[in-house]
């Protein structure tokens, strides 16, 4: 990836052929890009034909002019003291819209997530999904298979990698506890601890801010290029108060939407760099963080970095696009809110998937020729109630049989593999196992 053009000062642009009719002109044609989902960087623009009469420089100069005129300022302020920004298009809006309706509150939500005796699976997944991938956007370099047998067998991490995987799986667990905690410096240096430990260099460096001796810079691994050198060390203890104060929705005064304000803090603590290392893990906790403070709660099954691996590139240019265009936060905030919401579809799709892989299997288990139709109703049940406990005489009440009758129905199923069983008391309990789907493939 190289660094994009920076665009041309607006203070150098002529301004002798953009009168009121031609502003107007260049205005809408902004506008109408916006609408369509593109918010142009000079770096893009300047390799598309302008409109007729203007100069490349005098099209950039109007749609400057109309982003500025709606620009609204946040406490973040770069290297030099210019504060950042962002404004809400048209394509922002509705892409918050788009995101509220997919993740907010509880009506339209998938049975599965909803459902205690199912919750738990997909929030796993997720857990595992987000921790993997998340480190290997930091360079990671193990196989996802690899990765998730560590995270279920409970296995200590063999190399730097897996324990990259099992920090973030750890700290992702444990922000859903913490999303009721005010953000403050302490709460920043857990989460970070959690990323890092036993994976630094420097192991003091777990925790606490970079020192001035510790120069860091974000730049091109191949050619050194460097794209981004952070805040001095001296400011960040001002820098991080700031950061904490916006987060937690004391700064600015005017309303900033809850998705927005997660995703300027996942850019805040990227663009501080305040760490050694683990930078990028930790912006990214602190967004989901923020999205489940503030009500988000279906973030604890969604994994943004899946998305983001896909394209790292594209990552990239989104802090690099804010940086060298006036600290523009609006391209972060729109590649991020398009992150989100195909984040979201993600998760309805692969919910939707699961749901008719059951279908097919509780169809395919009322032709199994070996099971009664009191089995088969049981079998159905514990498909959609993993890890429900079955007893003799419940199961005996709801088919009005014999004890003996239902003793039989539910050692058969323990006997097939598809029931677990186990002694409580004096009475058995027969369990349903959380991979009963695929023991009933393998039967």
């Amino acid at each position: 990836m190289k660094m994009p053009k920076t665009p041309p000062p607006l203070s150098g642009i002529s301004r002798a052929n953009l009168d009121n009719q031609t502003l107007d002109k260049v205005f809408d044609i902004a506008q109408k890009a916006e609408e369509k989902g593109k918010y142009y960087h000079w770096d893009k623009l300047r390799h598309l034909t302008p409109p007729d009469g203007l100069s490349h420089e005098d099209w950039w100069f109007g749609i400057k002019l109309r982003r500025l005129s709606k620009a609204r300022k946040v406490p973040l302020l770069d290297k030099k003291g210019w504060p950042f920004s962002f404004s809400v298009p048209d394509l922002v809006s509705e892409q918050m819209h788009k995101i509220d309706l997919g993740s907010g509150g509880q009506i339209g939500m998938p049975d599965p997530i909803i459902n205690p005796h199912t919750r738990d699976q997909y929030l796993v997944r997720s857990l595992i999904r987000e921790a993997i991938t998340s480190s290997q956007l930091e360079g990671a370099a193990t196989t996802r298979n690899v990765a998730k047998e560590m995270l279920r067998s409970g296995r200590k991490p063999k190399d730097r990698s897996e324990q990259m995987i099992l920090n973030n799986y750890m700290t992702m667990q444990k922000i859903g506890q913490w999303k009721d905690e005010d953000l403050t410096a302490d709460l920043v240096f857990r989460i970070h601890r959690m990323v890092t430990q036993h994976a630094l260099d420097s192991p003091e460096a777990s925790g606490r801010f970079r020192q001035p001796d510790e120069k860091i810079a974000v730049q091109n691994e191949f050619t050194g290029e460097i794209f981004h050198e952070p805040p001095q060390a001296t400011e960040l203890i001002g820098r991080m108060e700031k950061m904490c104060s916006f987060s937690n929705g004391k700064t600015p005064k005017l309303f900033i939407h809850p998705v927005i304000r997660a995703i300027i803090l996942h850019f805040w603590l990227a663009y501080d760099h305040p760490f050694a290392d683990g930078n990028g893990r930790t912006a990214r906790a602190l967004f989901y963080w923020s999205m489940l403070r503030q009500g988000y709660w279906l973030f604890e099954f969604i994994s943004i970095s899946e998305i983001l691996l896909k394209a790292p590139s594209k990552y990239e240019l989104s802090f690099l696009y804010t940086e060298t265009d006036e600290n523009d936060l609006t391209y972060f905030i729109i590649y991020q809110a398009g992150v989100i919401q195909r984040a979201i579809r993600n998760l309805h799709d692969y919910i939707e998937f699961k749901s008719k892989e059951l279908e097919i299997t509780e169809s395919l288990l009322k032709t199994a020729p070996d099971l009664n139709h009191r089995q088969q109703a049981l079998i159905s049940h514990a498909l959609r109630h993993p890890g429900r406990l079955y007893m003799i005489e419940e199961h005996k009440r709801s088919h009005k049989v014999a004890y003996q009758t239902a003793r039989k129905d539910l050692i058969v199923l323990t006997k097939l593999g598809l029931l677990d069983c186990r002694k409580s008391g004096y009475a058995f309990v027969f369990i349903a196992p959380n991979d009963i789907v695929d023991r009933l493939e393998k039967l």
